[in-house]
């Protein structure tokens, strides 16, 4: 009897020693339940055959070729990386719709001796009990965003904070993007369904009666949209806000994009985009401090003609409470600490109320 989870928090909590998802390495990397492991009961091109011959031949003739390839893959992964496993191993295996590709693979197991489960619906179930938690359901999280400037090294102090047992949410890094124009990371951003995942699992690991910290956002992030019920907590939270001079903002964005700006090409393609926005003169202006290695320059100017008035033009219309104002003189690594503990002290003090 496969196995049926109606709450997200209990699937992410189901005791199996090992999640199994025999989905080819596509379906895999567009999204997959957190922790799973991906043995493939079908490659890419062997699941791309099977459907052309469900479709254009029969049902049958697919089930037959799809079986025997199955049988062939389970094979090589019983002989590779699962040839360690003892007679103990409890897997929980899953596929699209936790049909004939998990049920194949966990019978084989089962055959075996192992006490191998599949989950009902498959990862759809999982992608439907995400959406909800993500689209459907209100939040009930005390979410307090940390605002500032361009440069007020926001995430770092999040890190801060998390050390000292804050309770924080690191949107920046579930994205995997630094929020800017500059943002990119070597990496590249995870599709918009590996994200959501990323974010209900953070989500179900945090306590709703406890504050929640997170970085002010716009509702995308790179290319990653916000979900709905996030969005509609953030943009009624309440804000501490981080200021610094522009020198130190500067410095620190000089350090923290240093691998941004080890590629000049790149940085100039990026600007360039702006050149409708902010004009040419401006654009060129930026592109000459680029050429000259000006980093300092260039961060400095980039707040004053870009980041800058676009915070400033959204502020005019934010209502948001500010529950406090700290400033950083410095935002090198004492500068940070010191305004984290500014910070935890406020946030202690609303804790007390």
């Amino acid at each position: 009897m496969p196995c049926q989870f109606d709450q997200l928090s209990d699937l992410l909590a189901h005791g199996y020693d090992t999640v199994i998802d025999v989905r080819s390495p596509a379906e895999f990397a567009e999204d997959h339940i957190p922790g799973a492991i991906n043995l493939p009961a079908l490659s890419n091109a062997e699941r791309a055959k099977v459907g052309t011959i469900y479709k254009q031949v029969s049902p049958f003739d697919a089930r037959k070729i799809g079986a025997a390839l199955v049988a062939k893959n389970v094979a090589e992964h019983l002989q590779t990386r699962l040839a360690d496993k003892t007679g103990r191993w409890r897997p929980l295996v899953y596929c699209w719709r936790g049909g004939q590709r998990s049920g194949s693979f966990a019978a084989i197991l089962q055959q075996i001796g192992w006490r191998a489960e599949t989950i009902k619906g498959g990862y759809q179930s999982y992608r439907r009990l995400v959406f909800q938690m993500m689209y459907e359901t209100p939040w009930n999280h005390r979410i307090i965003l940390l605002d500032g400037n361009t440069g007020t090294a926001k995430t770092a102090i999040l890190k801060h904070l998390e050390d000292r047992g804050v309770q924080t949410l690191d949107l920046e890094g579930l994205a995997q993007h630094r929020g800017s124009l500059l943002g990119r990371r070597a990496a590249g951003q995870p599709q918009q369904k590996a994200f959501e995942s990323a974010l209900a699992q953070a989500v179900s690991a945090l306590d709703p009666s406890r504050i929640t910290v997170v970085e002010a956002e716009s509702s995308k992030i790179g290319r990653i949209n916000l979900p709905k019920q996030l969005w509609a907590k953030m943009i009624a939270a309440p804000r501490v806000v981080i200021t610094a001079p522009v020198a130190a903002r500067a410095t620190y964005l000089t350090d923290t994009y240093a691998d941004i700006i080890a590629h000049p090409a790149e940085v100039r393609d990026r600007l360039n985009v702006l050149r409708q926005l902010r004009g040419h003169d401006i654009v060129d202006h930026w592109i000459a401090l680029l050429e000259r290695a000006d980093h300092l320059g260039l961060a400095t100017a980039l707040m004053k003609d870009h980041y800058d008035p676009a915070y400033a033009r959204s502020r005019r219309i934010d209502t948001r409470e500010i529950l406090g104002e700290v400033h950083a003189e410095t935002l090198d690594t004492a500068g940070q600490q010191l305004t984290a503990d500014q910070i935890e002290a406020i946030l202690d003090d609303i804790d007390c109320r």
